[in-house]
C-alpha cells in the first residue's frame, strides 16, 4: 500500500488560447501543415519513438493521425480536419491552414472573441451564397459529355501529393486511368435506383507506373497450383460459380457457437468430411465450374474438386467478397447444414491469366454489364506506391461527389483570392447594416473582416515553398505566381513578360492588367467576372463539395476554438 501514489487532480486551464505553450503548438501545427500543401509542398517521414514502419507522406489524411499531441486544444482541430478528410477525401490542408489562420491572426489583431465568431459565421454564409449562385465567377460547371474536366480534376489531386513522385507523363496517364476506373463503377443501363460499384486496387512493385492498366471485371491473385492448361480446358461461357464464406477446412470451431454433443464411438472428422464431400458432389452435378472460398477449403475436397475440372480459388479474403458477389451475381453460402440452392449460383463469362511483374492474376470477367472493375497500380518501390494508391483511391471518391453537385472550383489558389477580394469588397458596402447587427463598431467589423481575407489568401500563399512571391491581380483576383527577382517597383507596370497566366491557368496576362502583392494592401474592387464562352480550360481545378465543407468545417472549428472558456485534463 505504501507504493501507492494518490491519483492527482485534474488540470483546469483557463483561457487556453492565453497560454504562450499552446498557441506555440497551434503555431507549429500550422507552419507543418502549410510546409505540406500543394504540388511543391514538402515531404514529411514520421517515425514514432519505439521502432515501427516510417511513413513519408504529405497528405492530412495521413499526416493527422500519426501527429500526437498532449494539447486538448490541438487534438481537437486535428479530429475535426481528419474527419473531415475521412468523409471527402481532398481539403483536408486547406481546412488545417485556413482554421489555423483565422485562429492565428484574430489573437494578433487583438478583436474581441465574441466578435470574431460573429464576423467569421457572417463571412461563411457570404462565401456560401456566393458560391452556390450560377454566376459564381470561381465555379466551373462539369460536363460529362467530357472527360477534359474530370481528368484535370483528377490531375489536380494527384499532383498535390509530391510523395507519389510521378513524371509529367505518368501523371497524365494515372490521371486518365483514375477517371476510367470511375467511369467503371457508374452503371450505364441500371434501372430504378443506381447502385455505384467498386474498383479494386492491386499494387505491383518495382514496375514502371506507365504498365498501371485498368481492367473491367475481377483480378485476383492467382492460385499457386493453378495451372494455366486448367483454365483453358475449362472454358464455357457462361461458367457457373459459388461462391463460400464459411471455411471449408473442416474444423469443428468453425460451425458457429455453442455445445456440441459428440456420442462415443462416433468420428467427427469422418462426419465433417463426408458433408465437404456431398457439396462437392452436388457442385459437379450442377456443373460449377469455378469453386470459390473466403476461408480455407479441406485438401481432401480441393483435390476432388481439381480432379473433376473445376477451378478452385481459397483464401479469398473478405475485402473481395463483396465485389465478387456483385461481378458474378452469386449470393455467399455461410453455412454447411443445407443443400445448396440454385439461386446463389452466380456466372462468370470468361477466365484468363494476366501477368504484371512477378504477379500473375486470374481476370474474372462478368456475364453482362458489371460495375466492378480493377486497378493495377505500378510504382518503383513501397513507399511511393503506397502514397499513389491512396491518393488514387481518394481520387475517385472526389470523382463520385461530382455526381451530386456537378461543378468545381478554380484550384492554384485562384478561388481563394478571388473569394478574399469579394467577400472583403461585399463587407466594405454593408458596413452600416452589419455594424447595427452584429453589435459592434465599425473598426471591430472591418478588423474582423479583415482577419477572414487575409486568412483565405494565406491559403493560397501557402501553396508556394521555393522563395516565390505570391500576387493578385486587380482586375479578376486571381492567384499570380511572381519570380523572386522580379523588382516591386515593377508590380506597378505590366508583367505581362514576367507572367504567362494565373494559379488556375484560366486568366492570361496581357499589357492592361495591374498586379500586387498578396499580403498588402489594395484599393477595394469588385472582381470582374471571366467570359463564359472563352476557349481557355482552366488547368487546375479542386472539388466544389470538398472544398464548400472544408470552408465550413474551418470556420466553424476555429470559432469553437475561440470559444473555448475552460479545458479540464485528466493527467493520471
Amino acid at each position: 500500500m505504501s507504493r501507492l501514489v494518490k491519483k492527482s487532480p485534474a488540470v483546469c486551464t483557463d483561457l487556453p488560447l492565453d497560454d504562450t505553450d499552446v498557441c506555440h503548438k497551434l503555431k507549429l501545427l500550422g507552419k507543418l501543415l502549410s510546409s505540406c500543401f500543394g504540388p511543391s509542398g514538402r515531404l514529411k517521414q514520421i517515425h514514432n519513438n519505439i521502432g515501427g514502419h516510417v511513413v513519408t507522406t504529405s497528405s492530412s489524411s495521413v499526416l493527422l493521425p500519426i501527429i500526437s499531441s498532449s494539447q486538448p486544444l490541438v487534438n481537437l482541430i486535428k479530429a475535426s480536419i481528419h474527419s473531415h478528410s475521412s468523409r471527402f477525401s481532398d481539403c483536408g490542408l486547406f481546412a488545417a491552414i485556413f482554421c489555423l489562420a483565422l485562429i492565428e491572426r484574430a489573437q494578433q489583431c487583438n478583436v474581441r472573441r465574441n466578435m470574431a465568431i460573429k464576423v467569421n459565421k457572417h463571412m461563411l454564409s457570404v462565401c456560401t451564397t456566393y458560391l452556390q449562385q450560377e454566376d459564381c465567377a470561381c465555379k466551373v460547371k462539369l460536363d460529362f459529355c467530357s472527360s477534359n474536366n474530370l481528368i484535370t480534376l483528377a490531375r489536380s489531386i494527384i499532383s498535390s501529393k509530391p510523395a507519389c513522385v510521378l513524371t509529367k507523363p505518368e501523371l497524365l496517364h494515372i490521371s486518365k486511368l483514375a477517371v476510367q476506373a470511375f467511369l467503371l463503377t457508374v452503371p450505364c443501363n441500371s434501372p430504378g435506383t443506381v447502385t455505384l460499384g467498386r474498383t479494386v486496387t492491386v499494387s505491383v512493385e518495382g514496375q514502371s507506373v506507365l504498365n498501371s492498366a485498368v481492367f473491367p471485371g475481377l483480378l485476383i491473385e492467382m492460385p499457386c497450383d493453378l495451372q494455366p492448361s486448367e483454365i483453358y480446358n475449362s472454358l464455357n461461357n457462361p461458367m457457373r460459380m459459388v461462391l463460400f464464406s464459411s471455411s471449408l477446412a473442416g474444423d469443428l470451431s468453425e460451425l458457429e457457437e455453442g455445445v456440441i454433443e459428440v456420442h462415443p464411438g462416433v468420428d467427427t472428422d469422418s462426419q465433417i468430411l463426408d458433408q465437404l464431400l456431398n457439396f462437392g458432389k452436388q457442385v459437379i452435378q450442377d456443373e460449377v465450374k469455378v469453386f470459390v472460398c473466403q476461408k480455407v477449403i479441406h485438401p481432401v475436397l480441393h483435390q476432388y474438386l481439381r480432379t473433376h475440372g473445376i477451378i478452385v480459388i481459397e483464401r479469398l479474403g473478405i475485402s473481395l467478397m463483396e465485389p465478387l458477389a456483385q461481378l458474378t451475381g452469386a449470393k455467399s453460402v455461410a453455412t454447411l447444414q443445407t443443400i445448396i440452392a440454385p439461386e446463389v449460383y452466380g456466372k462468370v463469362k470468361d477466365l484468363s491469366i494476366k501477368e504484371f511483374g512477378s504477379k500473375k492474376m486470374l481476370y474474372l470477367q462478368p456475364v453482362g454489364e458489371s460495375a466492378i472493375c480493377t486497378m493495377i497500380l505500378c510504382h518503383r518501390n513501397e513507399t511511393m506506391l503506397t502514397e499513389l494508391k491512396v491518393v488514387c483511391q481518394k481520387t475517385e471518391h472526389v470523382l463520385r461527389l461530382t455526381l451530386k453537385e456537378p461543378f468545381t472550383l478554380l484550384g492554384g489558389g485562384c478561388t481563394e483570392t478571388h473569394l478574399a477580394a469579394y467577400v472583403r469588397h461585399k463587407s466594405k458596402n454593408q458596413v452600416p447594416e452589419m455594424v447595427s447587427l452584429l453589435g459592434c463598431s465599425q473598426t471591430e467589423y472591418l478588423l474582423g473582416v479583415d482577419v477572414f481575407c487575409q486568412s483565405l489568401e494565406s491559403v493560397a500563399r501557402a501553396l508556394e515553398h521555393d522563395g516565390s512571391i505570391s500576387s493578385i491581380d486587380l482586375t479578376h483576383a486571381h492567384h499570380w505566381i511572381l519570380p523572386a527577382d522580379v523588382m516591386e517597383e515593377c508590380l506597378e507596370e505590366s508583367l505581362e513578360e514576367s507572367l504567362d497566366s494565373c494559379g488556375c491557368g484560366l486568366v492570361k496576362s496581357n499589357s492592361n492588367m495591374k498586379w500586387t502583392h498578396q499580403n498588402t494592401e489594395y484599393a477595394d474592387f469588385c472582381p470582374a467576372p471571366l467570359l463564359r464562352d472563352a476557349p481557355v480550360q482552366p488547368l487546375v481545378l479542386d472539388s466544389f463539395t470538398a472544398k464548400l465543407n472544408a470552408l465550413h468545417v474551418a470556420v466553424e472549428t476555429a470559432n469553437l476554438a475561440l470559444d473555448v472558456r475552460f479545458v479540464i485534463q485528466d493527467v493520471n
